[in-house]
């Protein structure tokens, strides 16, 4: 299966709909930093907007599959590849980058499907991610030991 990329359009505005979603802290764990944020400029090729990465995970598949994940249980989302030059690498996301919000939603309790969908939305012509990384995360852990 060929996976498609993804890029930029308007902001869903969330508050405007009547809806607020946002990342529940306890999911992201007490021992994780606050992730970074990464805003994505989808490319227009002809009627397809392109991001520029691919994603593995969700709550549907097997976390053991996951070589992003230390203990092998993690179900997240996480940025599986990155097209060299495409919107995504130009944004500084990154391979291994654990996607926990898109421009607002929760991303740590869904399906590899509703994440894409979630990150395809035609409507939208730029994506903004909350993503926590491996380096990141070792970091801070290791600044809090010292």
């Amino acid at each position: 299966m060929q996976q498609k990329w993804l890029g930029p359009k308007r902001l869903l505005r969330n508050r405007d709909r009547g809806q607020t979603p946002r990342t529940n802290a306890a999911a992201l764990g007490s021992s994780q930093p606050d992730g970074q944020r990464v805003e994505i400029h989808k490319l227009r090729q002809g009627e397809n907007l392109i991001l520029g990465f691919s994603i593995g995970g969700g709550i549907d598949q097997d976390p053991s599959q996951n070589p992003f994940s230390e203990d092998k249980t993690d179900k997240g989302i996480y940025v599986t590849r990155v097209s060299e030059g495409g919107p995504a690498e130009i944004a500084g996301l990154q391979i291994g980058d654990k996607i926990m919000q898109v421009n607002g939603w929760d991303m740590t309790m869904v399906t590899h499907d509703q994440a894409r969908k979630r990150l395809t939305k035609r409507s939208e012509e730029v994506v903004r991610l909350l993503v926590t990384r491996q380096s990141l995360q070792k970091a801070v852990q290791q600044s809090m030991l010292s």
